[in-house]
């Protein structure tokens, strides 16, 4: 699976029930006195990745396909760009698994920038790629998005599938509501995106759905220079907007 929970081949048969799954058919009154015990452990995995990522005040959160192959273009523009960040002073936070999670964490290896990766308990076992100074696993989905935004000053999002999409679309909802602000959402690779910026600009905003200041939360661009502006300014703005008190 992708680092931001993208599917990728599975083998024959199917592996164990994961936590998430629990959680998410836990309904009636029959299951409801495990509900506390599952409290517990949701609020216990919180926790411990809030103390494991204390110390990361300047990073970006990069997501892109599981299945992208080592020799492909996406796997190098991916390693580009998480150097360039990384020798900004940026930490690299991605799923933790294989495709271009693992090339954003070799990308900051190169910059000698930490590497972290958010690992997700899936039917079947996703192992850490090898290149994370930091490698935390998660049983939940939402604790684990819920620490790639926290953590990060921006998200970065290169080709991928329902995962990634999931990602992007989460981090536009967050900031359209006011969730979160100064929050750059970057997409490299214009060949990939092209199609989908064409359709949120002619089913959604011609037909009113969304407004022009949505769409330009979405810069679009394949230079890893151009990603490194944008992820510092908006970072400068956050610093700027927390010292305001805003």
């Amino acid at each position: 699976m992708t680092d931001d929970g993208e599917p990728a081949p599975a083998p024959p048969g199917r592996g164990a029930r994961t936590a998430d799954e629990e959680l998410l058919c836990a309904c009636g009154p029959e299951l409801a006195a495990e509900d506390p015990a599952r409290v517990e452990r949701i609020a216990a995995e919180l926790a411990a990745a809030f103390s494991a990522m204390r110390d990361v005040t300047r990073a970006a959160s990069i997501f892109g396909s599981a299945r992208a192959p080592r020799t492909g273009p996406d796997y190098a523009l991916a390693r580009r760009v998480a150097a360039a960040l990384g020798k900004e002073g940026f930490s690299i936070i991605t799923g933790g698994g294989p495709g271009l999670m693992e090339a954003a964490n070799l990308g900051a290896r190169d910059a000698g920038a930490p590497s972290i990766g958010l690992n997700i308990e899936l039917p079947h076992e996703q192992a850490p790629n090898p290149y994370l100074d930091l490698s935390l696993r998660f049983r939940y989905f939402f604790a684990r998005k819920l620490v790639f935004v926290r953590y990060a000053a921006a998200f970065v999002v290169l080709p991928g599938g329902f995962g990634t999409l999931d990602e992007l679309f989460e981090a536009l909802t967050l900031i359209q509501t006011g969730k979160i602000s100064n929050f750059p959402v970057v997409l490299v690779g214009t060949d990939h995106w092209a199609g989908l910026l064409d359709w949120l600009r002619t089913r959604l905003l011609d037909q009113s759905r969304v407004g022009t200041d949505d769409l330009a939360l979405l810069h679009l661009t394949d230079d890893p220079a151009e990603v490194c502006d944008i992820v510092t300014s908006g970072h400068a703005a956050q610093l700027a907007a927390l010292k305001a008190g805003r």
